[in-house]
């Protein structure tokens, strides 16, 4: 492979990370803050990449579209498509149990798939929405090093407003629901509402994300947000970078991309008869990482620490 091969690879190996980083925060938001056990990714992903694609393509008689608006545009509608989305089923599933939200958010986020599988004069079903246009169309920077850039920016901005929720009273409040309930209740807090905010924030960061996959993939099929691809990959990341740790939710979000990766290479070299068995076992080996890092490692890469005034404040006692 060439140089420039290899750059390439790179950058298109970094940018899909980084979008996988922007999920993996959307999730700590939920789960890594607030313990709310929300398997329903795909949809609030699912949701932002078609807003932002429907917002920003030309116009087509097969789908709903034809507004040609800025790409920031695009991605402020899919933020503000997915928190509504959020506020619904936040409404409906605030008060449920660990386990009973995971039912009903996998469940929901499977309807938003087939509705968009199959409502054809949306987003075009099974033929799906191409020519999405890039952020950086007509400029110099209109490259793939470019496009990464701008979700380098992202993600830090993401990160700097997570970062900064965790530490304030707020995300303190969050993290108190998440270790004890009860006694959270008793100091006279409101948890069903609170859980409501961290569920309809990080729902809204993952529709940000899936509008940054639109517009670097250039493409999108309801195939792209199957559980596997839109669920479950970024449940390893979060759980082996260091679940309500942001910075092990990008860490998680760059190595288990980088062994999908690396995989698929390997996938690839196999004659076509075992392709499929191929994927098959990249699955199996994502599977088993996450049995290792839960028997090992369960608090990941990089463990939970308290906001460094909280920190300070245990050091001079």
């Amino acid at each position: 492979m060439e140089l420039t091969g290899i750059a390439s690879y790179l950058v298109s190996f970094l940018t899909f990370a980084g979008v996988y980083a922007v999920l993996a925060l959307g999730l700590n938001m939920q789960w890594g803050f607030t313990g709310q056990f929300n398997i329903g990714i795909a949809g609030f992903f699912a949701v932002g990449a078609y807003t932002s694609a429907i917002l920003t393509t030309p116009g087509s008689p097969a789908y709903l579209g034809g507004f040609g608006l800025p790409f920031l545009v695009g991605l402020g509608g899919a933020v503000i498509a997915s928190t509504i989305i959020g506020v619904i089923i936040g409404l409906i599933t605030a008060r449920l149990r660990t386990d009973y939200l995971a039912i009903a958010s996998i469940g929901i986020a499977e309807m938003i798939r087939l509705f968009i599988k199959n409502e054809d004069w949306l987003s075009n079903g099974v033929r799906g929405i191409a020519g999405i246009p890039r952020p950086l169309q007509g400029t110099p920077l209109d490259t793939p090093l470019g496009y990464l850039l701008v979700v380098v920016v992202f993600v830090v901005g993401v990160y700097f407003l997570v970062e900064r929720a965790y530490a304030s009273p707020w995300g303190r409040v969050l993290r108190a629901i998440r270790e004890n309930e009860p006694a959270t209740a008793a100091a006279g807090k409101d948890i069903a509402n609170f859980r409501l905010q961290a569920f309809v924030l990080g729902s809204a960061i993952m529709g940000l994300g899936g509008g940054l996959y639109a517009h670097f993939f250039g493409f999108l099929s309801p195939e792209a947000f199957r559980p596997l691809y839109g669920t479950f990959i970024v449940w390893v990341m979060l759980i082996a970078g260091g679940s309500g740790n942001n910075r092990g939710a990008i860490l998680g979000a760059v190595v288990v991309w980088g062994i999908w990766s690396v995989t698929e290479l390997f996938t690839d070299m196999l004659p076509a008869e075992h392709a499929t068995q191929g994927a098959a076992l990249r699955v199996l080996l994502i599977g088993v990482l996450l049995q290792v890092i839960l028997v090992l490692r369960p608090q990941g890469l990089l463990p939970e620490k308290p906001p460094r005034l909280i920190a300070r404040q245990r050091r001079s006692r």
